[in-house]
């Protein structure tokens, strides 16, 4: 069996290569990096399925269901293509896969991550509702300067109507990168489904300080490490610490950090980096949402929530998106 996978430019070695040298110059590692290997898609797999509410509380799997339903309803053409970016494991784009067959439609799939590994697990996970021929997995950085939205959007035939999922993404990036690269492939038509990781209750600060436990604990604590365990650093060189803070924005994320408690050099190809006693290095971060807030991050780049489905946790959160700015493609033709 062989399975044909695309990658585009912002993933070539090279590239990720100098990433990587920025970032350990910078002590900020992009979240991409946790995902390069094997073994970390492994151990995400395993922390998502002990930690993650949509696998751990049937409530919040019911909301994802109850979106899918919405979605679907909004989708009249015979033909959906489902476009599934950051599609980690591709659980959730199967249910969904599988909802848009029962209602009669023909079905396609591309899933898309930085890690190619995580786009052969979605295609396996996606092979028992679609055939192999109908699913095009798409390995690419969605905030390279260079941008892929073009030979991602290639992917989808012509005729088909696209969903575009983009489930347990935006935590982890700054609004301000990742949603330009959202509203640039969106256009007027495509239905999008886009979760995002919630504080519960009303007191934000508060709620923030109740999910801390999901990040603070073994599963994802080795995961992380693994980045700087691969690179060199010895467990005993220092420790990660979590916290829940506030940013300037407004919003409230649960960030990582891991602080050297004596000297490490790692030695790279042509490079050397040395930390210091003391020095941290942001291993990690992931908003926190409220369903208000969600909808103020996405409007001033013309996305207006239709519909939402709430776990009854309060923890998560899945909406119904539309493209509400003008189709610039369409009036360049």
């Amino acid at each position: 069996m062989t399975a044909r996978v695309q990658f585009h430019a912002s993933q070539f070695p090279a590239r990720v290569r100098s990433e990587l040298l920025a970032a350990l110059q910078n002590r900020r590692i992009p979240p991409k990096f946790h995902y390069d290997s094997i073994k970390q898609t492994l151990q995400w797999l395993a922390l998502h399925q002990a930690h993650s509410p949509s696998r751990r509380d049937a409530e919040c799997a019911a909301a994802y269901d109850r979106a899918f339903a919405l979605a679907a309803e909004r989708v009249a053409a015979p033909r959906v293509h489902l476009l599934g970016l950051g599609c980690g494991g591709g659980q959730k784009d199967a249910r969904l896969l599988r909802q848009l067959a029962a209602a009669g439609r023909t079905v396609s799939y591309t899933p898309c991550d930085v890690s190619a590994a995580m786009t052969l697990v979605a295609r396996a996970a996606a092979g028992a509702v679609i055939p192999p021929e109908n699913c095009f997995p798409f390995v690419c950085d969605l905030t390279a300067a260079d941008s892929p939205v073009a030979d991602l959007a290639a992917t989808a035939p012509p005729d088909a109507a696209r969903v575009i999922t983009f489930f347990g993404m935006i935590p982890n990036f700054e609004p301000e990168v990742i949603l330009p690269a959202l509203a640039a492939l969106l256009r007027p038509g495509d239905v999008l489904l886009f979760s995002a990781n919630l504080a519960p209750g009303d007191d934000y600060a508060a709620g923030m300080r109740r999910i801390l436990p999901q990040y603070d604990n073994a599963l994802t604590r080795e995961w992380l490490l693994t980045f700087l365990l691969d690179l060199g650093v010895e467990r005993g060189d220092g420790e990660l610490q979590f916290a829940a803070e506030a940013t300037p924005g407004g919003l409230w994320r649960v960030v990582a950090d891991y602080q050297f408690r004596q000297p490490r050099q790692l030695r790279l190809p042509e490079e050397t980096f040395t930390f210091h006693p003391g020095e941290t290095v942001r291993l990690f971060f992931s908003y926190r949402y409220t369903p208000e807030r969600v909808r103020a991050v996405l409007e001033p780049h013309g996305l207006a929530v239709e519909a939402e489905a709430l776990a009854a946790s309060g923890e998560e959160g899945v909406f119904v998106v539309r493209c509400v700015k003008p189709d610039v493609s369409a009036g360049a033709a």
